[in-house]
């Protein structure tokens, strides 16, 4: 990614909605205290590990997005002691009381709007050396990436990467088609079978991905 992140840093939403989900499904599935969530708002991670999070909301069918968050260590949210207001200029079809109280919060390192076919964000400050984006959602513009964080997410012992890799490949391309079905994340979740430990929560991750729209 660019230092300070841009827009086209940023996979379209439909990629990122599937690789999101995934995430939120295979964590969910194999912890018992999935910092992952599918609401109305979107798909959430509440905390990426350093205290930082991420939010995913699609709107009008996807036509819209918006993707935004935060990373403690990378965000810079002040110039000249003054916060930036990270939604100068939106669009008029923003969640806006939502994203209003994430502002007042001082939540915001970034917010990135898809319209129109492209991410669109402000233009920063000179002073802002980073937004935080490539910290806390790097999996938004890398497969690599992706890949890496769905395989620690299993918690499966060594030597299954590939099987894992394979596993959130396969389930990624279905979700963002919207044509998985409760074989595809039983698939998923499959290599993660270990003997002896508990198994993956089939039932929960079926009810995140139907929340999530990419299971009928």
């Amino acid at each position: 990614m660019h230092t300070p992140s841009r827009p086209e840093d940023l996979e379209p939403p439909e990629l990122l909605w599937a690789r999101a989900v995934t995430l939120a499904v295979i964590d969910t599935a194999c912890s018992d205290r999935s910092e992952y969530a599918v609401d109305d708002d979107g798909v959430w991670c509440h905390s990426t590990g350093a205290g930082g999070w991420w939010r995913l909301t699609l709107l009008d069918g996807g036509a819209r997005a918006v993707f935004c968050g935060q990373d403690p260590d990378g965000s810079h949210t002040h110039v000249g002691g003054e916060q930036i207001d990270f939604l100068a200029g939106g669009p008029d079809w923003l969640p806006w009381d939502l994203l209003r109280d994430d502002a007042a919060g001082n939540l915001f390192g970034f917010v990135y709007w898809w319209q129109d076919g492209a991410w669109h964000r402000i233009p920063y400050p000179d002073e802002v050396p980073e937004d935080g984006l490539d910290g806390a959602a790097p999996w938004a513009g890398s497969q690599e990436e992706f890949l890496g964080l769905a395989v620690a997410s299993y918690d499966a012992p060594y030597g299954r990467e590939r099987m894992l890799t394979e596993a959130a490949l396969r389930f990624a391309e279905r979700a963002r088609e919207r044509k998985a079905d409760e074989a595809a994340v039983a698939a998923l979740l499959a290599p993660a079978f270990v003997e002896d430990r508990p198994a993956p929560r089939l039932d929960v991750a079926l009810a995140l991905a139907v929340r999530a729209r990419v299971v009928a």
